[in-house]
């Protein structure tokens, strides 16, 4: 399974990467959401896991673009977020397929739960298309 990975920050997205490649996954990493979309369409990923606030283009953004664009449309997105759960039902209405609050991860126990988050996205997703 291939998961590719939308975070400007640094330390997110190694150590989130690091957490699922060591759970078994093929892991693709992007810094701002211009990278991230490009990747999204050339790699064709499994899962994309965006942040909402990112430079060049918006996590929003890139969110919208995928949805509008048949290569990308069909993936799932987990949406990595430091924004208040409020804004959760927005967020799956554009398009996202789950919310993950960037406050769950921490040091000790935060990549332990961002790897089985992510196995239940997967599950589910894969579920729902057999």
């Amino acid at each position: 399974m291939k998961v590719l990975i939308i975070d400007d920050s640094r330390f997110f997205r190694v150590a989130n990467e690091r957490a699922l490649t060591r759970a078994g996954y093929s892991v693709i990493t992007a810094a701002d959401g211009e990278d991230g979309l490009q990747l999204a369409r050339a790699h064709k990923p499994d899962l994309v896991v965006l942040d909402m606030l990112l430079p060049k283009m918006t996590g929003p953004d890139v969110l919208r673009a995928m949805r509008k664009d048949s290569q990308t449309a069909s993936i799932p997105v987990m949406v990595l977020t430091s924004l208040p759960q409020c804004n959760e039902r927005k967020l799956l209405d554009e398009g996202a397929t789950c919310y993950f609050q960037k406050a769950g991860l921490t040091l000790d126990k935060g990549s332990e739960k961002f790897v089985e988050a992510v196995e239940r996205m997967l599950l589910k997703t894969s579920a729902a298309g057999a």
